[in-house]
């Protein structure tokens, strides 16, 4: 019995003339991601794309799980491959789901028929098919509100489907078909979230990260290392870009007052991820702030933080509070690596009374105090880069 995956679109259905586009990239998305389990043939027609395994013992399970988590991707479902003739389709739904069909107590028959060739309509088959199904398995009955299994026949141009279960896809647009953008990525838990709902929305992303030896870690950057290879998982491939922080915050330190120690940090993060951004040919820059979470993210923060950039500051986690964060660092799997206890540069020098309304002249002013260009751009030149792979 053939069994093929059937991966449904969601938004891309909308993009018109341009809808061949993303199906491309999905399809690439696709290929990278199954590239270690073995050879597929992957075909699209009808907002659907077609996985069809050419080896007998690739393992489906996984096949789903990963596919489950590109983005572009709707739904998607384990379906077997009939003819389009109604007694093939019999005779493969009773054999293929019997298994379910013989544990649940209720169900219904849906059916799809986008081949108006097909002698049945799709009421037809319905009926048809449940009459068939509860002779077959006579613990059932029919329930056409709320039942324990669908048994869905899908008509198409080619084949007749039938599956019993739609999985829930990641959303979203296929990554790369909305540009490149570069994440400033601490150890805490926003900075991966942001990352995460940026890549949903079809961006691929760098990240770029501030070391301050020896106020920093080597564990420190090993956890954020971690972190992006967790995201890869939802991201594809992530150029990480490491930067040399620690003799900006001791010039800070020992140039600024102490209330203003923060924004004025952040703002020269900003200065070394803009150039950085550009070399790496990124649109835009990603924070995970949200507003009021903390003194450095309030709107005037914000305001002081945004005069020096030159490019989008990109915020997806702006309107959410923390609980709706850590609920999605849960389900993207960086939760617990982000609350190990490893600080980040964020927390090197924390003035003790930082300034929550700040008001941009009075910043510029403190900055002025002290040339950071040339440190900017040593920390640029010493700035190192690897890149993470999907490692499946």
């Amino acid at each position: 019995m053939k069994e093929i995956i059937l991966v449904k679109y969601g938004e891309m259905v909308l993009k018109g003339l341009n809808k061949r586009t993303f199906e491309d990239m999905l399809t690439k998305n696709i290929r990278r991601r199954l590239k270690s389990l073995g050879h597929f043939q992957l075909t699209s027609a009808q907002s659907t794309t077609y996985i069809t395994p050419l080896n007998e013992d690739v393992d489906l399970e996984e096949v789903v799980e990963r596919v489950g988590k590109i983005f572009g991707i709707a739904a998607l479902c384990r379906a077997c491959v009939c003819e389009k003739d109604f007694g093939d389709i019999t005779e493969k739904a009773v054999e293929y789901l019997g298994d379910i069909l013989e544990m649940a107590k209720t169900f219904k028959v849906n059916a799809k028929r986008s081949d108006k060739a097909f002698p049945m309509k799709s009421p037809e088959i319905c009926a048809e098919l449940g009459g068939i199904l509860l002779e077959k398995f006579p613990n059932l009955t029919v329930d056409v509100n709320n039942p324990e299994i669908t048994v869905t026949v899908e008509v198409r141009d080619t084949n007749a489907y039938v599956h019993a279960e739609n999985i829930k896809g990641a959303g979203g647009l296929p990554v790369g078909t909305s540009g490149k953008a570069l994440l400033l990525l601490s150890g805490g838990i926003d900075s991966p979230v942001a990352g995460y709902m940026m890549a949903k929305r079809g961006v691929h992303i760098s990240a770029i990260h501030y070391v301050s030896p020896p106020y920093t870690s080597d564990r420190a950057l090993l956890k954020v290392e971690t972190l992006c290879q967790k995201l890869t998982d939802y991201c594809g491939s992530i150029a990480f870009f490491c930067v040399p922080f620690t003799e900006i915050q001791e010039a800070i330190k020992d140039n600024c007052p102490e209330e203003y120690f923060t924004i004025i940090m952040r703002r020269l993060m900003m200065e070394i991820a803009q150039k950085i951004a550009e070399k790496d040919n990124c649109l835009a820059l990603i924070t995970g702030e949200s507003v009021g979470q903390v003194a450095s993210q309030t709107m005037a923060a914000m305001t002081c933080t945004d005069a020096v950039c030159r490019i989008p500051v990109l915020r997806p986690c702006v309107g959410m509070d923390k609980t709706e964060i850590i609920e999605i660092s849960r389900k993207i799997d960086t939760f617990e690596t982000s609350i190990e206890p490893y600080e980040d540069c964020c927390t090197v020098f924390t003035p003790r009374h930082p300034k929550v309304k700040p008001k941009l002249a009075e910043i510029e002013k403190a900055q002025a105090r002290f040339d950071f260009e040339p440190l900017i751009q040593k920390a640029v030149e010493g700035t190192t880069m690897k890149v993470f792979e999907y490692s499946k």
